[in-house]
């Protein structure tokens, strides 16, 4: 088993991968509002 040594992980693809996931939050957060919002405006 290789030693661990604090600090030196690449940590880039998951910066990224996070990075993804809080913009496709975002975009889910503001469609699923805008989705409400039209259902409460047109009541159906």
């Amino acid at each position: 088993m290789a030693d661990h040594k604090q600090g030196e992980m690449d940590t880039t693809v998951q910066e990224k991968t996070f990075e993804g996931f809080v913009k496709a939050s975002t975009w889910v957060a503001g469609i699923s509002i805008g989705i409400l919002i039209f259902l409460a405006l047109f009541n159906t």
